[in-house]
């Protein structure tokens, strides 16, 4: 599964928007060691991004 396969498949799971067909072919296919690491990425651009947003806002 390539790099970017798995971020499309992260970000769609983010927004609730996977399909159960993609959701199964991804755990078929796919290493968990990949979707982990994405996903903590991820997690960490969107908090950042909040902050950033937060900061922007009280100011």
């Amino acid at each position: 599964m390539g790099p970017w396969k798995v971020v499309k498949s992260v970000l769609a799971a983010f927004l609730g928007v996977q399909k159960e067909d993609r959701r199964r072919e991804d755990f078929e296919s796919g290493k968990p060691a990949s979707f982990i690491i994405v996903g903590i990425i991820m997690t960490l651009v969107l908090i950042g991004l909040v902050a950033v947003v937060a900061t922007m806002a009280a100011r």
